[in-house]
């Protein structure tokens, strides 16, 4: 793992370079130009999840043609406004895919392989579901 970094912009804005030298701007719900650092944990778990699941599939040889992966969090309503759940809900695209494969993908991302779900399960309750269209 590399460095990342965080400048502050000005005002409630912030811009995230990460190991790679790739950006991101980040700002609080009033600033309004960037996404919120606590959504960002949620969209890692989301995006770390989706790497595995496209490579597993791939591995399978399961013909995936589109994902999209939507959460829902849970935090609690005072500060710090720690996270106590989230659900994805995985919509897969491709013709021939199985349940089975897909499901075994996502366990095994979730189990073994992402990052992410693996830091936050401890204390995070972590969930899914899964629709397939071909």
């Amino acid at each position: 793992m590399g460095t990342t970094t965080v400048h502050w912009i000005g005002g409630e804005q912030f811009a995230a370079i990460d190991s790679t030298n790739h950006s991101t701007v980040l700002s609080t719900t009033g600033a309004g130009t960037g996404m919120k650092p606590s959504e960002l944990l949620v969209v890692a778990l989301c995006a770390c999840t989706s790497v595995d699941v496209v490579n597993i599939l791939k591995k399978k040889r399961m013909p995936l043609d589109n994902l999209e992966v939507t959460a829902e969090a849970v935090q609690d309503d005072d500060p710090p406004w720690t996270f106590r759940k989230i659900h994805m809900k995985f919509k897969l695209k491709g013709k021939g895919l199985k349940p089975k494969d897909v499901e075994q993908a996502i366990h095994l991302s979730e189990e073994n392989y992402c990052s992410v779900s693996n830091t936050l399960r401890p204390s995070v309750e972590i969930s899914w579901e899964y629709e397939i269209k071909e």
